[in-house]
């Protein structure tokens, strides 16, 4: 083990038994806690499925531990906990080394990855974004002892929040049980046991209304494509991408019974959808009589009711209890209505009503139901003032309700509320980068926690009402970005926590894709153990050692700056990707502020970060809140360090992504500058600067696919492998395509509002699309500038609209597996284009 790992090691776990004090929001909720215990799988059940984690992990030393589920009095308090010891017969030959004992299946794993981090050295992070680091962990019969007295390490609060509404789309949408599997260990092993499990509800759904004599033919029309399900689901849209074949409901609906069998063996408490009001347009036509609402455009482009203006029971509607109670019991053999759809009146009794009739409903299916709402309605509807939101939060009884603080490492609603008006809440870093796309998608997300007879699960659906969960957001549609905000994450839930009154009950990742920042996510997993700020410093000094197997004073460096820059946003924006390669501007250029027109003296800001801060009516430039000259010095040491670390996958994941973050950023600069070459009808240095745009987006196309965690490939790939013919096939491939790049609806000379939402840095993409789409806009701008007339923006926009659209429907096949070497690669690209840059 690395000597300053060793060190560090020491002194961060000096002190391992601490004392557990219970919030107020626990109190709250300890009915409910008492009933997720006793309804919990067999000690026998989670710690065969613990030793299966084990075993999928690290196979070779399965023999090395062994697992003991134990109550929680042996955790010396209230809360759960894992307690990590020598095992009595370390020193016979053959036998157990270390025993770990948990509370649950997910306390043991989590004690397993502990003592993997901090005594063997050892990194897991998700597969795309480099995989585990096992090579630092000593032999069979050789592994490190913890002190003698063990390790004792306690939840400070009982929940572990997990996934988006609309992760299942971004990111899920086509997965299999094998890959399923591998995101339950990692969810086990990073400690969280409260995630969503949205998969295959369309299936109860169809159960339910075919109760109320809804046809499955009417139904075609309601429920969403594969990958857009999740908006379907909230009622932003319906029938895009669809429908849905027979084999998917059939499909979907095996792989959510694996899924939610595997969460249960662990101990987990699943969240799954609970009603919320949404029913497709049949359902006005044979209920005349019922209090329903056609929504208004979610982003349609013509306001197209082909696939926008859904319908929306009324809460107070004696239909929508028993329609709640019916979708509840069809899950045994929650509900946010009010996320992104504002209530049609602003009195504090209606909205009391409103909120006592959602819960009634989810009551009438289970009487110990619990209310679990995203807050992010109070982060950005003005509707939402102090008495609305009182009267909503204090509609249900308390402890029948928690709030999922969304954007917490951001713009924490818990201050400014008093603690959620005293209703529990979780602490969640948003995990998503656009709040004002995000608000739209999210819409009617509530959950509801109920214990099933065979599986505990907590049922969630849209809402504007949550149980308050301190969440992480952080990510927006699994656009790839290199973004975070360390310090807040490492000290935001512990302020929270030791507030006056906290009402906080939990904390969470809400992101809206992952894969990606791997950082981020091990910070703020290992934060649900955590009852001190943590030294981010130090964190990072042994985040390094671990995910690279090894340290250096270089990659040291690099790292130091990496979080003083990109890791250290502190500006309170929006961190949505909207990169000029991936979200090329759709904008006439003569309404597109260049560096000259911005800073008349001499072109150039006091800091490279203004130009990206600047924006127009017409052009929100890309979100920049660092120097980029600080970066690519990070970059320069990087590369230097290639010759210690270029055989690390975790390395190579990281030295492309930051290779590619540079390049990204030097690209809109570059686009500036050709933007400022055209309104000086300077041809040759537009046609130049062109030319040079285009050659890096080919470049960097290059340098993704040196790994596997960049390419278009394997998305289009696992959607295609899910279809039983060739119709579906085509099907799924055009939603995987249409998700990534135009999104939703479009004419011939109106794109789609939310084109781009989904970008990716991917190989494939950049080559295939991204980069044909620019040569167009630039072809246009050289046009323009020869014949002396002004920019043809119509042209523009019916010739990239017609090259989206074939692209979605093209059959073109992709690599899945990466190729060529990543550290000459980047070497060779910092040569050409950065040099001059640092």
């Amino acid at each position: 083990m690395d000597s300053s790992l060793a060190a560090i090691s020491l002194l961060l776990f000096s002190l391992f038994s601490m004392v557990y004090s219970s919030p107020i929001g626990v109190q709250y909720i300890s009915k409910l806690l008492q009933i997720q215990e006793r309804e919990r799988a067999l000690p026998s059940f989670q710690v065969a499925a613990a030793r299966g984690v084990l075993h999928r992990l690290l196979p070779s030393h399965s023999s090395a531990f062994e697992f003991r589920i134990i109550s929680k009095e042996k955790c010396g308090g209230e809360g759960a906990c894992f307690i990590i010891n020598n095992h009595p017969s370390s020193y016979k030959s053959g036998a157990p080394e270390i025993l770990i004992s948990g509370v649950t299946g997910v306390e043991v794993l989590a004690g397993l990855h502990w003592y993997l981090k901090y005594w063997c050295g050892s990194h897991i992070s998700w597969q795309k974004t480099g995989g585990a680091q096992l090579f630092s962990i000593p032999p069979l019969g050789s592994l490190p002892p913890v002190q003698d007295g063990g390790i004792l390490v306690q939840r400070p609060i009982p929940w572990n929040y997990y996934q988006n509404a609309v992760t299942s789309s971004y990111t899920f949408a086509w997965w299999d049980w094998e890959r399923w599997e591998q995101e339950i260990d990692w969810m086990a092993l990073q400690g969280i046991n409260l995630p969503l499990a949205f998969t295959g509800q369309e299936t109860i759904w169809r159960k339910v209304f075919q109760k109320f004599n809804i046809t499955n033919s009417d139904l075609d029309d309601f429920f969403g494509g594969p990958a857009f399900l999740a908006w379907s689901r909230m009622g932003n849209l319906h029938g895009w991408g669809g429908p849905l074949p027979e084999s998917w409901f059939d499909g979907q609906l095996t792989l959510q019974k694996k899924i939610l069998a595997r969460m249960y063996e662990l101990g987990m408490t699943p969240v799954l959808p609970a009603f919320s009001g949404n029913v497709p347009a049949a359902f006005k036509d044979m209920f005349p009589s019922a209090k329903i609402t056609r929504l208004g455009n979610w982003f349609s482009v013509k306001r197209n009711p082909k696939w926008c203006c859904t319908y929306l029971l009324d809460a107070t509607d004696p239909l929508f209890i028993e329609i709640g109670r019916t979708f509840i019991e069809e899950q045994l053999k929650g509900v946010d209505t009010f996320d992104e759809n504002t209530p049609p009146v602003d009195d504090p009794g209606y909205i009391s009503s409103l909120g006592a009739a959602i819960f009634s409903g989810m009551q009438s299916g289970d009487d110990n139901a619990m209310w679990l709402m995203q807050g992010w309605l109070f982060s950005y509807d003005p509707f939402w003032r102090p008495p609305q939101m009182k009267a909503l939060l204090h509609s249900v009884p308390l402890g029948k309700l928690v709030v999922l603080d969304l954007y917490a490492e951001v713009k924490p609603i818990w201050i400014s509320s008093e603690q959620f008006y005293g209703v529990p809440y979780i602490w969640k870093a948003l995990l998503e980068r656009d709040l004002d796309l995000f608000r739209v998608f999210d819409r009617n997300f509530a959950y509801f926690i109920h214990p099933l007879k065979y599986v505990s699960v907590a049922y969630l659906k849209a809402s504007k009402m949550e149980v308050w969960n301190l969440c992480m957001l952080h990510n927006f549609a699994g656009n790839i970005e290199m973004y975070g905000i360390l310090d807040a994450i490492a000290s935001g839930p512990i302020e929270a926590l030791t507030s006056e009154n906290s009402t906080m009950v939990g904390i969470g990742m809400s992101m809206e894709g992952i894969e990606q920042n791997p950082i981020v996510y091990d910070l703020m997993s290992e934060m649900a153990f955590q009852h001190k700020k943590v030294d981010v410093k130090a964190w990072i000094e042994l985040y390094i050692a671990r995910r690279y197997g090894r340290s250096s004073p270089l990659i040291r460096d690099a790292w130091n700056i990496l979080y003083h820059t990109i890791y250290n946003c502190t500006d309170g924006a929006y961190d949505k990707n909207r990169d000029v390669i991936v979200a090329f501007p759709d904008v006439n250029p003569s309404l597109i502020s260049s560096p000259l027109e911005m800073y008349p003296h001499n072109g150039k800001p006091t800091s490279r970060r203004a130009v990206q801060r600047e924006k127009t009516n017409a052009y929100e430039q890309p979100h920049l809140w660092y120097s980029t000259s600080e970066v690519i010095k990070a970059l320069e040491l990087f590369i230097a360090s290639g010759n210690e670390l270029s055989a690390s996958n975790t390395y190579s994941y990281d030295l492309v992504d930051l290779t590619r973050q540079s390049l990204a950023k030097y690209a809109n600069e570059l686009f500036l500058k050709i933007i400022d070459a055209y309104k000086f009808k300077d041809v040759d240095k537009v046609t130049s600067l062109s030319q040079k745009f285009l050659d890096l987006v080919e470049d960097m196309d290059t340098l993704l696919a040196c790994h596997d965690g960049f390419l278009l490939g394997p998305w289009l790939e696992s959607a295609k492998q899910l279809a039983q013919n060739e119709e579906e096939e085509k099907q799924f491939e055009w939603n995987a395509r249409t998700q990534i790049t135009m999104w939703f609806d479009n004419t011939e000379e109106e794109a789609s509002l939310l084109r781009d939402y989904g970008n990716k840095y991917w190989s494939g993409l950049l080559r295939d699309y991204y980069g044909p789409r620019a040569a167009i806009y630039f072809k246009i701008l050289i046009e323009s500038v020869e014949n002396g007339e002004d920019f043809k923006l119509h042209k523009w926009r019916r010739e990239w609209i017609k090259l989206t659209n074939n692209w979605q429907s093209s059959r073109k096949l992709f690599p899945v597996k990466s190729s060529g070497n990543a550290v000459s690669i980047s070497r060779s690209l910092y040569n050409k284009y950065l040099r001059s840059e640092s």
